[in-house]
């Protein structure tokens, strides 16, 4: 080999050797400030577990809002919707419990896609470095029935203060009237019409208390419907009469219910009576027994003022009157109906109304049906006042 080809090898080898120390070195250089990839957050297998379980509202997000782990009810509460946080405050409590690490509770109304809210109790803590754990609890109920209790005790304190103020002002009545007989016949007459008043208002908030827990009844006996419609009625003649209005009986005899009798009367009464009050004078009021599909429906039907349709849904709330300026005129409390929804609860039954103005309203009580032993069977009875 010349001296020349030698020459150009050494070259070659030498420009070789000098590329790859280039390149060894620029390889070095990239490994050396690469940025280190970050792996997303992931949340603990054990925080993982407690919320497949849990059944309260939880959520679990990382630092870019982006929600990791949902409990069940947190979707059918409506907070989370795909991977993002729904409600703009609870949004807002993370990012501050993110920015300093305290824990942060506070209460919220949470706006659901049909339009109803919710109230809830949300308490947002740190998990780990990266993550936020958002706990939430509906108080929607809660909420409901102390509004329900502040409505219940502001109603009672007024309807129990009418009758009173007005016993207290006809004994200063008869006190000064004490010279003159009719006077204070007149005075006393109407006393004993505010006492009974207020006796029934008492028997009927006992009564609601009673029964406004819905709980099933404890030992349901038979009871016998013929019997609990005629002391309806009759508990409402002196009323009736006084009205020239006709109150009948009519439908299938001897069926029974399964449940408590005086509960079940008290529903009754309530509803004749009730159709009695509203009625015109010398209409007719009918009350009908049927059996059907292992239940025995009672309907009371009158001819009175009926009920707008507007007000239909609300005529079971307690002390709510369709027409407030007459229950002075027909001594009711406002407590009727809503004890006879409760007697239906109690009795896994229902009450429903059909109603018309001015055309009259038919309130149907329907009860599980205690069915007769072997040989005996329900008849039909024509209509009897």
């Amino acid at each position: 080999m010349d001296s020349t080809t030698q020459a150009f090898l050494a070259a070659l080898l030498g420009a070789v050797v000098a590329g790859a120390a280039v390149l060894a070195w620029a390889m070095s250089e990239r490994s050396r400030h690469r940025i280190p990839e970050v792996e997303p957050p992931k949340v603990p297998s054990e925080v993982a577990a407690v919320l497949s379980v849990l059944r309260s509202s939880a959520v679990v997000v990382d630092e870019d809002d982006t929600v990791l782990k949902a409990s069940a009810p947190a979707y059918a509460l409506g907070l989370v919707r795909g991977t993002s946080l729904v409600s703009p405050e609870l949004t807002e409590l993370v990012h501050g419990v993110r920015r300093d690490g305290q824990i942060r509770e506070t209460e919220l109304v949470i706006s659901r896609a049909n339009g109803a809210s919710r109230h809830v109790t949300a308490r947002v803590a740190p998990l780990g470095t990266r993550l936020a754990l958002a706990l939430v609890e509906d108080r929607t109920r809660e909420r409901r029935v102390e509004a329900v209790r502040r409505d219940f005790v502001a109603n009672v304190s007024h309807e129990l203060k009418t009758p009173v103020g007005a016993i207290r002002v006809l004994a200063d009545a008869v006190t000064e009237a004490s010279d003159d007989p009719e006077a204070v016949r007149r005075f006393s007459h109407r006393m004993i019409t505010e006492s009974e008043r207020l006796t029934e208002l008492v028997q009927q908030i006992i009564e609601l208390s009673r029964l406004q827990g819905d709980e099933p009844l404890e030992a349901p006996v038979a009871v016998d419907v013929d019997k609990v419609i005629a002391a309806a009625i009759d508990s409402s003649t002196v009323d009736a009469s006084a009205k020239g209005i006709n109150v009948v009986s009519a439908g299938t005899a001897g069926l029974h219910v399964f449940g408590n009798d005086e509960q079940v009367s008290t529903a009754v009464t309530n509803l004749v009576s009730n159709a009695v009050a509203y009625s015109d004078p010398g209409s007719t009021v009918t009350v009908s027994t049927r059996a059907t599909d292992g239940s025995v429906e009672i309907s009371v039907v009158d001819q009175g003022i009926g009920i707008p349709s507007t007000e239909i849904d609300r005529i079971f709330e307690r002390f709510y009157r369709v027409d407030p300026a007459r229950h002075r005129s027909t001594g009711g409390t406002g407590l009727g109906l809503s004890i006879v929804k409760h007697v239906a609860a109690t009795h896994g039954g229902e009450v429903k109304v059909w109603s018309q103005e001015g055309q009259g309203s038919t309130f149907t009580l329907t009860l599980p049906q205690h069915l007769p032993t072997a040989g005996q069977s329900g008849t039909s009875k024509e209509e009897r006042p």
